[in-house]
This record gives C-alpha cells, sequence and structure tokens, in this order.
C-alpha cells in the first residue's frame, strides 16, 4: 500500500519551501523504500529551489541522507529490509562503455527509481538528483543505497552522500594529491573543507585554504589548513604563489564554481599543475582563458563528479576512517533541524554561519 508520509517541497522558482503530505508508493523492480533518519541541507538543494538545475517543479528536496531500509522491490539482492544505508544519487548501471572499461566512477547511464512519489492530489515530484531525502521515507532505486556500519550516528553517515564525499574524492580520486603536494581549496565551504580534509588526509605537506570570509578560514584552518589567505583584501594567486616558492600549488582545488574562482585556481596553480572544478557552475556561467596559457602552463584542468567516487568502495571506507578517528565527520555538522525549519536553514547558509544544517527525523 502506498504510504503517506511528510516532506519538504519546493512549489516553484525562488518560493519558499514548505511541508506537504508526500505519496510513496510500494518499491517497484530494482527499487526500495528508505526510512530517512537523517539528511543535510546542501548548496544544490538551494539551487533546485531558485530553479538553477532545472524547472521540473515541484521539486522533493533533499539528497544527502542516511537512513533504513524499510522494503525492496522483486530483484533487489544487494540490500534488505533493516539495512542502515546511504544514499547516493550516482547508482552505476554496470553495462555502460564506462562501466565496462573498469572505470565505474564515470558511469554514463546512473539510474533512479522509475515510479515518482505524488502530492496527494497526484502532481508528480521531482526528487532532487533522484533521492528526495527531506521526508519521513523516500523511493529510490536499490543501487542508490550504500550499506554501512549502523553503529555510526546517521547525521554524521549521511554527509558522505554529496558534499563531504564531493570534497574528500575531489583532492583523492580526482586531483590525486600525494604526498608532499601543495595544494589549494579555494572556497571554504562544506565541500571545500572536505578538500581540506582529503588533503590532509592524503599526505599534503602545505594546504591554502582561501576564502572571502575569515570565520570560514578559521575553520579551515581546524579541518588542517597549514595556511590561510583573505583573497577580499588579498589577491589569491600571488598569496599562492608566494605560499609554495614562487612557483604556484601541485593542485588547486576550485569549491565555489564561478568563472572569477576558476581563473584564480588556473593561474595559482605550478607549471604541469592540476586544477580541479568541484563548485558547480550555474547554466548561464561561462569562462575565457587565453588558448595560449592553457597550452603553455600544461598540466591537467579536471571536473570532478561527486568526487569520482564509487559509493560502494568510497562510502564504507570513510566511515570506517572516522571510526578510527583518522577524519572527524562529526566536525561537519553545526546544527541539527527539523523539517520545517529548511527555509531557514537556506537563509543561514547564505549568511555563512554554517558548514552543515542536518534535518533529524
Amino acid at each position: 500500500m502506498p504510504q503517506h508520509v511528510q516532506g519538504v517541497i519546493a512549489p516553484g522558482r525562488n518560493e519558499p519551501v514548505r511541508v506537504e503530505t508526500i505519496v510513496v508508493p510500494d518499491p517497484g523492480p530494482g527499487e526500495a523504500v528508505v526510512k530517512i533518519q537523517a539528511c543535510g541541507v546542501c548548496h544544490t538543494d538551494l539551487h533546485y529551489k531558485q530553479g538553477a538545475i532545472n524547472d521540473e517543479f515541484p521539486f522533493l528536496l533533499g539528497h544527502e541522507a542516511a537512513g533504513i531500509v524499510e522494503s525492496v522491490g522483486e530483484g533487489v539482492t544487494d540490500v534488505t529490509p533493516g539495512d542502515f544505508v546511504i544514499l547516493n544519487w550516482r547508482a552505476v548501471c554496470g553495462t555502460c562503455r564506462a562501466c565496462l572499461r573498469g572505470r565505474p566512477w564515470y558511469c554514463f547511464a546512473t539510474h533512479n527509481a522509475k515510479q515518482r512519489m505524488t502530492l496527494l492530489d497526484g502532481t508528480e515530484l521531482s526528487p532532487a538528483l533522484g533521492i528526495g531525502a527531506f521526508a519521513e521515507k523516500t523511493l529510490v532505486a536499490a543501487g542508490q543505497c550504500t550499506k554501512v556500519d549502523p553503529a555510526v550516528a546517521p547525521e554524521v553517515a549521511g554527509l558522505l552522500g554529496c558534499g563531504v564525499m564531493a570534497g574528500i574524492g575531489a583532492a583523492i580520486n580526482t586531483g590525486n594529491v600525494g604526498r608532499g603536494d601543495t595544494v589549494a581549496v579555494i572556497g571554504c565551504g562544506g565541500v571545500g573543507d572536505a578538500a581540506i580534509v582529503g588533503s590532509r588526509l592524503a599526505g599534503a605537506a602545505k594546504i591554502i585554504a582561501v576564502d572571502i570570509d575569515d570565520r570560514k578560514l578559521e575553520t579551515a584552518k581546524g579541518m588542517g589548513a597549514t595556511h590561510t589567505v583573505n583573497s577580499r583584501s588579498t589577491d589569491a594567486v600571488e598569496a599562492i604563489r608566494e605560499l609554495t616558492g614562487g612557483f604556484g600549488a601541485d593542485v588547486v582545488i576550485e569549491a565555489v564554481g564561478r568563472p572569477e574562482t576558476y581563473r584564480q585556481a588556473f593561474y595559482a596553480r605550478d607549471l604541469a599543475g592540476t586544477v580541479v572544478l568541484v563548485g558547480v557552475p550555474t547554466p548561464e556561467m561561462k569562462l575565457e582563458l587565453p588558448l595560449l596559457d592553457v597550452f603553455g602552463r600544461g598540466g591537467a584542468l579536471k571536473s570532478s563528479w561527486y568526487g569520482d567516487c564509487l559509493p560502494s568502495r568510497d562510502f564504507p571506507m570513510l566511515i570506517d576512517l572516522h571510526q578510527q578517528g583518522r577524519i572527524d565527520l562529526a566536525a561537519f555538522v553545526t546544527e541539527t533541524i527539523g523539517l520545517g525549519d529548511v527555509e531557514k536553514a537556506f537563509a543561514r547558509m547564505h549568511e555563512g554561519d554554517v558548514l552543515r544544517s542536518v534535518v533529524v527525523l
């Protein structure tokens, strides 16, 4: 029988979000219903609300989540009811050309649940990133469920579902940060700070945090940054070069997603260095660079999709490192809130007061 639960929807472009009754169907073949325990408020959810992703309103927001599998549909064998899972938004297909080449983190045919959740009047909802987890329960493709140790607090585990994984993966998987490298991270929100954590974990010798907010820079130091640069008052490129013997950083991670900060990243890297774009731009943004500079500086310009992660490999590993005390995922949780507080959490995000607000159900 379909279930009625409470969930947070974005009804239209830039309209306030609201809590509505959501109809969750029974899981069909390859699907699972998950009882959500915690879901982080991610900047991508704000992009959905603003219509910056697409205009398929109304959206059921929330995607950075952990919970308990309640029921599964026909053919599902990887998870069973009672499993504690982190939800991911890139369920790999296993059969596309990337998967068959042994690169499933690039899967070109990731999938979501085929059925739609609806409002009581039958209006179909578009779940954010195919998840829609600002809800008591949600319907997903079973491949979007990754089992992890249930001893970890849901509000901590769920962060790996998006922002923290994106940042750590941008450093370790995409940027290939290695022992002794110099790294600069531009933008010290949740994703940028996670990139700092990932760089430290990989053995970087120098980690330079760049932001326009001294509060965020102070938090970045607590995450492992060895140096900080306030780019509101200092030229970021010159500061990074000065801190790296005049050369620039081996890896520069851009965690903002704007043309001006990408240019900073491009010119702040050493010759043959790497730029990693993990900040998400909006559709209208354009980038212009002299092609001769692209050629002459060499190296690599990369985009990081979800930290180029493989959830089945990376989620359990990072949970294990957290339990060992080698990374502190709990440090990303600024506050816990209820479903009715999401609109306020968006406002706090704008003000730069939080790394993560986490909805706890």
